[in-house]
């Protein structure tokens, strides 16, 4: 008699509990916002980019300005590159630092902080606890 209540109750369960739907994942860099005056590309929402990868805004100037090939300066929340570039290139270059140096290698999420031991960089995974060196030559 027992395994049939089972069956019952799971078969009410099945009917009543909706299926997860595909939804948009929570880590979502916004794309650059910016303009070209002259020679000079100004990232005007670089501070927001910032604040959702949580990294130190040097850290990751100096791998955008390696990365592009470029000298620039930080201005408030704008990010100002001494060449002319676009916004596709940017984009890619900021999602290459996101792979290196935010997400976790193990569970593919962003609450990770960058941490260093020595001479070694490493990411150190919130969630999950992994631990991966990051290359430290920026």
């Amino acid at each position: 008699m027992f395994p049939m209540e089972y069956d019952k109750m799971l078969d009410k369960l099945y009917n009543e509990v909706k299926p997860l739907e595909a939804s948009s994942e929570r880590f979502e860099i916004p794309k650059v916002k910016g303009h070209i005056e002259g020679y000079k590309t100004i990232i005007a929402n670089f501070g927001q980019i910032l604040s959702v990868l949580r990294r130190n805004p040097e850290h990751m100037t100096k791998f955008l300005f390696k990365e592009l090939a470029t000298p620039g300066t930080i201005d408030g929340d704008r990010l100002i590159l001494n060449r002319k570039l676009g916004s596709k290139l940017i984009n890619e270059k900021i999602e290459a630092y996101a792979n290196e140096f935010v997400i976790c290698k193990e569970c593919k999420k962003p609450d990770t902080e960058l941490i260093r031991e020595d001479r070694i960089s490493s990411i150190q995974c919130l969630a999950c606890g992994a631990k991966h060196p990051v290359r430290s030559k920026i």
